[in-house]
């Protein structure tokens, strides 16, 4: 019973000291907001939060197109799946906000120039969004070891007229990959003719393409079932496209100042061989780092000419 009782006190002590340092810490509080001059409300107030609206941090459903077409092909929206393989891509690529932001920036440095090439080989205007999902305008290598920004194979760049050596690759080259993309979307073309298909069948090639289409006796992209990634691939075509050309409505406010412009370049002819690409650029008022960035299709520190051979090496104008 003693022992109880002693248990007892020292459960009312313990709890009143609790009760006394909340207490404490109460008043602490107070008074540091009265030092501060706001009240607990006006701490948390939209002012003292970054310049962004409160809507921008709420997920939103879009509401989808009523038209849609690429390459003047219609997507048949009125099929079920159609509209909500579209609606996932378009919701995916409007929340991936760094990875499209970047995509409008770099966009504006070359989707003109790419432009310009399309209209020379007669293609639809709408694959200029092409690199953007294949490569996001980076000049990356995938598992598969396609390279550039039309992630082009090694062996399909040499059958589109590109030289691939060990010290020249011009799959990395945007201008000269983008005139070999054209030779195969019309060849493909020639196939098909049909643009959508001709653009699924950049993932999925040509082959694979027909083997589907003989194998399901149909016509349409939309009426085949194809695996994951090609089922997929023109949707995010779309999505794409559609974002690019319609930002603010999926949230995206790029100011045009932020947008990347196109850098100038002079050329320089060479016609005998670099044995030091470093001491080029030097010689050049450049710098490695400069011939690099402007010339990525130089994959050595050196440059072996062949006889009859010219190359065109650029560097930015104000260098």
């Amino acid at each position: 019973m003693q022992q109880r009782s002693i248990l007892w006190v020292a459960a009312v002590i313990a709890t009143v000291a609790v009760l006394v340092y909340l207490n404490s810490l109460v008043v602490r509080i107070e008074r540091a907001e009265a030092q501060l001059g706001r009240t607990t409300e006006e701490e948390i107030a939209p002012k003292d939060l970054p310049d962004f609206e409160p809507a921008s941090m709420t997920a939103i459903s879009f509401d989808l197109p009523t038209e849609v077409s690429f390459a003047g092909e219609p997507v048949p929206l009125a099929i079920p799946d159609v509209r909500e393989r579209l609606d996932k891509e378009l919701h995916i690529n409007s929340y991936l906000h760094n990875n499209t932001i970047f995509l409008m920036k770099r966009a504006n440095r070359w989707l003109p120039q790419i432009s310009a090439i399309l209209k020379v080989h007669q293609i639809p205007d709408d694959f200029k969004y092409l690199p953007l999902i294949e490569s996001g305008l980076v000049n990356d290598v995938s598992p598969k070891e396609a390279v550039g920004y039309w992630q082009i194979l090694k062996s399909s760049g040499k059958e589109l007229g590109l030289e691939i050596t060990k010290e020249v690759d011009e799959r990395y080259d945007p201008i000269k990959s983008t005139h070999a993309a054209c030779k195969y979307l019309q060849k493909a073309y020639d196939k098909f003719g049909n643009w959508t298909v001709v653009a699924a069948s950049y993932n999925r090639g040509i082959a694979g393409m027909t083997r589907a289409i003989e194998n399901q006796k149909v016509n349409s992209y939309y009426d085949l079932f194809l695996n994951d990634e090609t089922s997929r691939y023109v949707f995010r075509l779309h999505a794409i496209k559609e974002i690019m050309e319609h930002p603010e409505k999926y949230g995206f406010q790029v100011n045009a100042r932020h947008l990347y412009q196109p850098e100038e370049l002079r050329y320089v002819t060479v016609t005998q061989t670099i044995p030091d690409l470093v001491a080029f650029a030097k010689a050049h008022q450049s710098n490695y780092k400069l011939l690099k960035r402007h010339n990525p299709w130089l994959r050595e520190e050196r440059l072996t000419v062949k006889k009859g051979k010219t190359y065109q090496i650029g560097f930015p104008v104000s260098n």
